[in-house]
């Protein structure tokens, strides 16, 4: 089952500290070795994106930024045998940024892709 990885942040009030990537890349090097994921990359503000929208038969575009208080900021794709290992991956993920950046706040969407 594949599922994408959506994280979703505010602007912390500190910089990431100097081990965060660190971190970062160690956790993505294991699930890479381990098979699970696929890709992932970060994603640039709002600011530089658009959103298409039809309501009413009408096709809207509107370009960024967007008025929501969190940013999307990176997402990934992972190939695992399951949600709960998709969950873990994620948890594991979320965890490195709790422990390594207090002042960071951010939640991780993770939805299954239809796969026919």
């Amino acid at each position: 089952m594949r599922y994408v990885m959506l994280l979703e942040a505010t602007q912390p009030p500190t910089p990431p500290p100097a081990g965060l990537m660190e971190a970062i890349m160690k956790l993505g090097e294991e699930a890479t070795a381990a098979g699970a994921l696929i890709d992932n990359a970060g994603l640039l503000p709002s600011a530089a994106g658009a959103r298409v929208t039809v309501t009413g038969g009408d096709l809207t575009v509107t370009d960024g930024p967007f008025t929501e208080t969190k940013e999307m900021i990176s997402y990934a794709v992972y190939e695992v045998r399951s949600k709960e290992e998709a969950v873990e991956w994620c948890s594991r993920f979320m965890k490195v940024h709790r422990d390594l950046w207090p002042e960071w706040t951010g939640s991780c969407r993770i939805l299954q892709v239809m796969e026919f």
